[in-house]
């Protein structure tokens, strides 16, 4: 399935969208803020985006490459993860590269999804979680209607240094 935006095209990651996912999974400054640190090795890229596909083929997560509909650049992706059928929730997480921060790409691409989830796949809930002094993921997240309901202390062991992140959550 596409799912498209007036300025971007969302497609299902694929095990070739690897070598597009690696400029930005291996700058530190994108990776600041995520749960690890920046990947210098392709292969590691390569292996973690298989592993990405893999969850998606057992319906535990969605990942949705995120391209610019007219010129086909690769801004990124957005995922669902931790899907529970069940109860019918999620976890929203998106990574942009860092050339086309602060144009809106993220909040339109992350709206496209959450509006499907409501809409197609009869999500009810989601939550996301951002680090600690992540302020961009944070606007994003609060245009997209999430609230703060948690602040986690020590949630993340990265590079063993223990980082507090803020939880959110929007119920559709």
């Amino acid at each position: 399935m596409i799912l498209e935006t007036e300025r971007l095209s969302l497609t299902p990651l694929t095990i070739e969208d690897a070598p597009l996912v690696y400029p930005f999974m291996s700058d530190p400054e994108v990776m600041a803020h995520w749960d690890r640190a920046a990947i210098e090795d392709p292969d590691e890229v390569a292996a973690a985006v298989a592993a990405q596909v893999a969850e998606m083929a057992e319906r535990r997560a969605l990942c949705w490459a995120i391209r610019h509909a007219k010129s086909n650049w690769f801004l990124g992706y957005c995922e669902l993860v931790d899907l529970d059928w069940r109860h019918h929730r999620g976890e929203l997480g998106f990574i942009i590269a860092r050339e086309a921060w602060g144009q809106g790409y993220a909040t339109e691409a992350a709206a496209a999804l959450l509006a499907h989830c409501a809409t197609s796949l009869g999500l009810k809930r989601m939550i996301a979680r951002t680090h600690v002094g992540d302020l961009r993921a944070e606007k994003v997240l609060q245009k997209l209607g999430f609230e703060q309901e948690g602040y986690l202390k020590g949630h993340v062991d990265r590079d063993g240094e223990r980082r507090d992140c803020r939880l959110y959550g929007l119920l559709f």
